[in-house]
């Protein structure tokens, strides 16, 4: 029978809602303060005194500093207010550790909502090659000083790859708003669409394009064909290349070429890399010729290179060509820079 009575207010227990334990824990309250004020225990029902005494005696901590006087009380406290409440607190513990367990769990399966804006959000999964990118990501974020979220959109049937890294989402579909609207598309300020097959690459792009036409959508294709097609309907879209084969053609001729492009592009290791940054507005015009030397003189890196602001990028320009402001520089260096002075370049 107490076996029976035991798994009957277990069930009942676990089954409880929020609710209901919360006004179980009322009335709990209620009663303590009802039967230590009838036993006489004045001290003990005094506000903020009894709320303490009764987190510390229910939840069985026991400082002592505050106890009862009077036999009732203590008859009370060990018959009533000690069993009742380790019992609620209990029940109020493993219901809180409950709630964190799950939704620890959502998270790492992708099943957690999501509240970003102007983040990186990378849709699909390519194994090896996708952590390889968020890696790399994470890495040019830290050396970029952002704390820009960068969050995982995928439909494989996996965990989040870098928990506490990353944010992590999977959907059932790559063009459906009920979805996608969980990994914030619309408010994404970059999105990088690389999915195992070009048909589904080309579904996804357009409609990342469609509901948020103002990011900068970076698109991969197995077959680069593609990107002409792609461009067609959306004219901010960067479809980014695979270069293998001229990388072959070239260190063919140019022994050593295919390991500098990697180097150029490689950020985990230590040694020279490309960067970017944009032009702010000047007092005075800068040429290609000053910030060339200056570069060079203030922070060892060297121009390669600028894009203006219809995105048309000119390789080596002439030393007397004009940067305004907008324009996108390119460099290299050993790190990435941060709080250029541009002023002085004009002295140079």
């Amino acid at each position: 029978m107490i076996q029976k009575i035991r798994k009957l207010v277990l069930k009942h227990f676990i089954h409880m809602r929020w609710y209901s334990v919360v006004l179980a824990l009322i009335v709990y309250a209620a009663l303590c303060w009802i039967l230590l004020r009838l036993s006489g225990e004045e001290a003990l029902t005094q506000w903020p005194d009894f709320l303490y005494w009764l987190m510390v005696t229910g939840s069985t901590v026991g400082y002592g500093d505050m106890s009862p006087t009077t036999d009732a009380g203590k008859y009370i406290t060990s018959i009533f207010v000690i069993p009742f409440g380790l019992s609620i607190f209990a029940l109020i513990v493993g219901r809180v550790a409950a709630w964190i367990s799950q939704q620890w769990h959502k998270g790492v399966k992708g099943l957690k909502a999501i509240h970003v804006s102007q983040h990186i959000l990378v849709i699909g999964w390519h194994g090896e090659r996708t952590m390889h990118l968020l890696k790399l990501l994470l890495r040019e974020r830290n050396e970029a000083n952002k704390q820009q979220v960068i969050l995982l959109c995928v439909r494989a049937d996996i965990d989040n790859p870098l928990p506490g890294q990353i944010e992590f989402v999977r959907v059932a579909s790559f063009n459906k708003d009920v979805d996608m609207d969980r990994a914030c598309v619309a408010e994404a300020a970059v999105i990088i669409v690389d999915n195992p097959r070009d048909d589904e690459t080309m579904t996804t792009a357009l409609y990342c394009h469609q509901r948020n036409p103002d990011n900068h959508l970076l698109v991969y294709f197995e077959d680069e064909s593609l990107s002409k097609l792609l461009k067609q309907h959306c004219a901010n879209v960067e479809c980014t290349p695979s270069v293998a084969v001229e990388m072959l053609a070239k260190s063919a001729f140019d022994p050593g070429s295919s390991a500098l492009h990697h180097d150029l592009l490689n950020v985990e290791d230590d040694g020279q890399a490309q960067y970017s940054v944009n032009v702010p507005e000047l007092a005075q015009p800068l040429s290609v010729e000053q910030l060339f030397i200056g570069m060079k003189k203030h922070y060892n890196a060297t121009f390669i290179g600028l894009a203006n602001q219809l995105k048309q990028i000119e390789l080596n320009p002439n030393l007397s060509t004009l940067l305004g402001p907008g324009d996108k520089i390119y460099y290299i260096a050993s790190r990435r820079l941060n709080n250029i002075n541009w002023e002085a370049f004009n002295v140079e």
